[in-house]
């Protein structure tokens, strides 16, 4: 099972290591489909993520956006276009993304790496699909440096 975490693992930090600042969200999930990763979801207020393979399951502990009860923001789809766009734009860190989509009332998201979308859903199970383009990466051995300065 641990190489299946180890595959996870390289595939984010290899995506990591390639995608731009503006648009770079297409050139991670390139990597992780690329690594036989076929679904990610993310739980918007505990910031954990599941990644799917074929292979097994793989879940990444994330941090509590709050530390007490809160109420939970109505889904706001006009706020969530606009924290995509932020992001897309490179105006954002992923932080600022997350608790930009926790405001507009998203919960989790949903990438199908195989179909490459995103569906963003509310508490109450409203959705926001936004299909995202496809991409081509480096070959892996190029991205070494980038790993090098993003770890080193």
């Amino acid at each position: 099972m641990t190489s299946i975490i180890d595959t996870v693992t390289t595939a984010t930090a290899r995506g990591a290591a390639v995608r731009p600042v503006i648009g770079g969200f297409p050139y991670l999930a390139e990597a992780m489909r690329q690594a036989g990763i076929t679904m990610n979801y993310f739980d918007v207020p505990s910031q954990s993520m599941v990644f799917v393979t074929d292979d097994g399951d793989v879940l990444q502990p994330g941090s509590l956006l709050h530390s007490e009860p809160t109420i939970m923001p109505p889904f706001d789809e006009a706020g969530l276009i606009t924290a995509l766009r932020a992001d897309q734009q490179g105006r954002s860190t992923f932080p600022e993304f997350v608790r930009a989509t926790f405001c507009a009332g998203v919960v989790r998201y949903e990438v199908d790496l195989i179909a490459r979308t995103c569906t963003y859903v509310g508490a109450r199970g409203e959705r926001y699909v936004e299909n995202y383009p496809a991409v081509e990466l480096p070959p892996p051995e190029s991205t070494s440096a980038g790993v090098e300065r993003l770890y080193g």
